[in-house]
C-alpha cells in the first residue's frame, strides 16, 4: 500500500485548510444533510486531477480501497484515476473499471462525485451496449445511484441520443429531493441545446405539474417569454 501513503502524501500537500469550512458547507456535510459526515481537507478539484494523472497508474484494488475513504479527496481522486485509465484502457480493463464503478457506488456521495465520472465511466461503457442497468439504477431507493442513472446519459445527449435521457427523466421526474430535481432538469436541459423540439415536446406534456426547481434549470437557456410561458401553471 505504498501507492496508497504516496497519494495521500501528495493530497495532504496540496491541501488548503481554509477551503476545509468552506466545502464542508458546500457540500452539506452537516448533521441530518445529504452529505453528514463527509469529511474534507481542503484539495480543489484541479489539483486532485494533476495527482490523478500523476498516479495514473494506481492499480483498481488500491483505488477502491481509496474509494472507501471517509475523505472525499480521497474517493474523488480514485474516480478521477479511473477516468484517466478507462481513456487509454483495453475493453477488459475498462469493463473491469465499469464493474467496479457499480460496486463501489454507496461511495459515490456527493454530487460532484457523481457527475464528475457517471457520463465518463457508466455512460461511456454502456453507449453502445444495454441500457438496463440505468433504469435498474434510477428504480434505486439510493439517492446517489438515482442521480448516476439520469448523469450517466449526458454522453449519449451530446451524441444525439435522447430516448433513455427522457424515460429516466420521466422515472424520476416527481422525485421528491432537490439532488434529483435539479440533475433531471440539468439532462433536460442538455438535451434542448441539442433538439430544442425534444425538450418542448416533454414540457407541453409535465410542465403544469412537474416541480418548478426541474422546469427552472430545464428551461433556463429560453426566452424571458417563453420562460414566462412554461412557468405558468
Amino acid at each position: 500500500m505504498e501507492k496508497i501513503t504516496a497519494i495521500k502524501q501528495d493530497l495532504r500537500s496540496s491541501a488548503n485548510p481554509d477551503k476545509i469550512k468552506i466545502l464542508s458547507g458546500f457540500f452539506k456535510t452537516g448533521k441530518g444533510q445529504y452529505g453528514e459526515g463527509d469529511i474534507f481537507i481542503g484539495v480543489t478539484v484541479p489539483e486532485i486531477r494533476k495527482i490523478a494523472k500523476k498516479h495514473s497508474d494506481t492499480p483498481v484494488n488500491e483505488l477502491e480501497a481509496l474509494l472507501k475513504e471517509p475523505v472525499h479527496e480521497h474517493r474523488m481522486f480514485a474516480l478521477l484515476c479511473m477516468i484517466e485509465q478507462f481513456k487509454k484502457a483495453s475493453e477488459d480493463k475498462k469493463q473491469q473499471l465499469f464493474q467496479s464503478y457499480l460496486k463501489h457506488t454507496k461511495y459515490i456521495n456527493n454530487w460532484d462525485l457523481v457527475d464528475l465520472s457517471a457520463a465518463q465511466i457508466v455512460g461511456e461503457w454502456i453507449e453502445n451496449k444495454e441500457h438496463g442497468i440505468l433504469h435498474q439504477l434510477a428504480g434505486s431507493n439510493i439517492l446517489w445511484e438515482q442521480r448516476i442513472s439520469i448523469v450517466a446519459t449526458w454522453k449519449w445527449i451530446r451524441n444525439g441520443k435522447f430516448d433513455d435521457t427522457i424515460a429516466i427523466a420521466e422515472k424520476l421526474l416527481y422525485h421528491e429531493h432537490d439532488l434529483i430535481r435539479k440533475a433531471v432538469g440539468w439532462m433536460l436541459r442538455e438535451v434542448g441545446k441539442k433538439d430544442k423540439r425534444t425538450l418542448t415536446k416533454f414540457l407541453d406534456k409535465y410542465h403544469t405539474t412537474m416541480p418548478r426547481t426541474t422546469l427552472r434549470y430545464a428551461i433556463e437557456k429560453f426566452s424571458p417569454e417563453e420562460k414566462l410561458l412554461y412557468m405558468k401553471k
